[in-house]
């Protein structure tokens, strides 16, 4: 016992000095001052298949920051600059966003063939300033960012490797035949708040984009759905437009949508199987001119049909039958600013057994006064300081009406 004693306490001491030599390391220590020796920086090539195999020093733009932690990255970002400063060879990350830059020459590119992501966001550049063919040389390039800045045309050509191009918040209005030629990987596109108008979409410019999965349409001059959409759609943004009548078999072709946002438009009559979509999660058609509702897909989770006119919430059209086997995913409707006079039917509560909330607010009965409904408790989902908040909430709207129709008021947990 002896000597099992003293081997224990040699154990503790030894463990006792590691633990000191690690708590009194300070991983800071190595980046104060200036190293003893200056070595120019090294990586491993082999972390990325697209540099070359062999190890060269780490350039960087007397302009920018290159961090040593992220070699391949470049950050000129935020630097008041007005010119792109030449792009080692290496590099494969460029942030020149927030700048003053209004052109984009091909000299400073030359090297930079490895280049996979470019951020030119929040600056001034105009179509005319790229120099032709500058993006396209760009072989390994797979995400482009040029939104914020001022261009009036699609900056093609481009290289087919691009994945993700964003060019919202321009001034683009025209989108020339070959224009999205040449992109086959491209899997999200993103236009909102520019210029583009039904005319610009005659040309189907989006029925060859076989991979893409989301495409931002938002904050444009569109009266009518985009055509010929490709089949690989996932995400469908169109805020903001001025559409007004969704053909009733639009969607046949675009079975992988998940989520839809056609809010602030003027949408008046929508056919009852519109929206027969298998895998939709998120349905906004709020802001709209909406008098009735329309069928709910069995998959949909979130569905917002705020500031509309609709007077009456058929159950019915939404949830023709009930399949215990396959229920209703609806958690959360928000109905706020329409014209309802009393809740939806007691009925919605076995056709969405999932619902969680539903946001009635404020309902514009008429021009000159507004109601408030009451809302519905939903206790198996509240926890019980929740459900004592919602409780109150109620209590603070409760009306004679409301309590002459207690009776009648479904709770359903």
């Amino acid at each position: 016992m002896g000597i099992l004693s003293q081997l224990s306490i040699f154990h503790l001491l030894w463990a006792a000095m590691v633990f000191c030599q690690y708590e009194d390391y300070d991983f800071e220590d190595e980046y104060d001052g200036e190293p003893n020796h200056q070595y120019p920086y090294y990586f491993n090539p082999n972390t990325q298949a697209e540099v070359p195999r062999f190890p060269f020093p780490v350039e960087c733009a007397r302009e920018c920051f290159c961090p040593p932690g992220f070699p391949l990255s470049m950050y000129c970002d935020h630097r008041k600059l007005k010119a792109i400063p030449n792009i080692p060879n290496h590099v494969q990350q460029l942030y020149l966003q927030n700048n003053d830059i209004e052109a984009v020459p091909a000299g400073p590119f030359t090297n930079a063939t490895f280049l996979r992501e470019i951020n030119l966001s929040h600056n001034k550049i105009k179509f005319h300033m790229i120099d032709h063919g500058v993006f396209a040389k760009l072989s390994n390039l797979l995400q482009l960012h040029l939104q914020h800045n001022e261009l009036e045309e699609f900056p093609f050509p481009l290289p087919s490797s691009l994945e993700r191009l964003l060019l919202g918040s321009n001034q683009i209005s025209q989108l020339s035949g070959n224009s999205l030629e040449g992109l086959p990987n491209i899997t999200m596109l993103d236009l909102c708040n520019n210029l583009l108008d039904d005319s610009v979409l005659k040309g189907k410019p989006f029925s060859n984009m076989k991979n893409l999965m989301q495409l931002n349409l938002c904050n444009n001059k569109l009266q009518t759905m985009p055509p010929d959409l490709p089949s690989s759609l996932m995400y469908l943004s169109l805020e903001n437009n001025s559409i007004s009548y969704i053909p009733e078999n639009y969607f046949n072709r675009l079975p992988k949508i998940i989520a839809l946002r056609m809010s602030h438009n003027n949408l008046q009559n929508i056919a009852r199987n519109t929206f027969n979509l298998p895998n939709l999660l998120e349905l906004n058609l709020g802001h709209n001119k909406l008098k009735q509702v329309f069928y709910i897909p069995r998959s949909l989770q979130h569905l917002y049909i705020e500031d509309n006119d609709i007077e009456i919430v058929n159950i019915t059209l939404m949830c023709p039958s009930i399949d215990p086997m396959n229920v209703n995913q609806l958690t959360y409707i928000r109905m706020d600013r329409n014209k309802l006079t009393n809740p939806i039917s007691t009925y919605a509560f076995f056709c969405f057994p999932h619902i969680r909330a539903i946001y009635y607010g404020e309902q514009n009965v008429n021009a000159n006064k507004s109601t408030q409904l009451r809302i519905p408790v939903f206790r198996r989902f509240l926890t019980p300081e929740e459900y004592h908040e919602a409780e109150q909430d109620n209590n603070d709207h409760e009306t004679e009406e409301d309590h002459e129709a207690e009776d009648n008021y479904f709770h359903p947990y």
